[in-house]
């Protein structure tokens, strides 16, 4: 377990893929989740990047206890402290500062910052961030650019997020120093359109059944 980011390493390995859930309608954001836990995701990370990702997270942590419930795309110390207010029990970021940091490092949900170079993600690691997302994982250089880095970073696992689609999980997932993948092909936009939950319950069980 790491001291920066208490708990962490238990909330990552529970699944080898985190759901990226850009909710537009707060209303969809209980049967959605329901629907993803049914198929044996039950870490989910549900972005601040709509109007509705705030209220989204409040619904999903009041209505579906079974789910670990974290905010993506906090961005800022004041994002940072409402969702904390609000029983987050993680937060991811596509990156970091120092005054992101300095709010994680104050006590509440542990922090996954996201890092694309090698100086990024040293620069992390000497702050006590082990578990790191990489991101965006398929323009920064994907697969090769993780297998790069194993043996001079290797103290480092990573969440790799942005590209990354079913067909190409499981390479992911092969390698040692990543820990499980983000991804947003789990809830297609017609299915999450359409309330076709029983379709997201069937991707949620073949994403669940992948092996690290």
């Amino acid at each position: 377990m790491s001291e920066t980011q208490p708990g962490l390493d238990e909330i990552l390995a529970q699944a080898p893929v985190i759901p990226v859930l850009t909710i537009a309608d707060a209303g969809q954001a209980v049967p959605l989740a329901r629907a993803l836990v049914e198929g044996g995701i039950r870490v989910l990370e549900i972005t601040l990047r709509t109007k509705a990702g705030i209220e989204a997270i409040a619904a999903i942590i009041r209505a579906v206890p079974q789910a670990v419930v974290g905010a993506g795309t906090v961005n800022s110390p004041a994002q940072y402290e409402q969702v904390k207010a609000l029983g987050a029990r993680f937060c991811v970021s596509p990156g970091f500062t120092g005054s992101l940091r300095a709010a994680a490092g104050q006590g509440g949900p542990p922090f996954l910052p996201g890092a694309a170079t090698p100086s990024e993600m040293l620069a992390l690691l000497e702050s006590g961030y082990r578990f790191q997302k990489f991101f965006p994982a398929e323009p920064a250089g994907g697969i090769p650019m993780l297998k790069a880095i194993a043996a001079p970073i290797r103290e480092v696992s990573f969440c790799p997020t942005g590209g990354i689609t079913a067909a190409t999980a499981p390479a992911y997932l092969a390698l040692e120093n990543v820990v499980c993948v983000g991804g947003s092909w789990l809830v297609p936009e017609a299915a999450l359109r359409d309330g076709n939950w029983q379709a997201i319950t069937r991707l949620a069980e073949e994403a669940a059944a992948l092996r690290h």
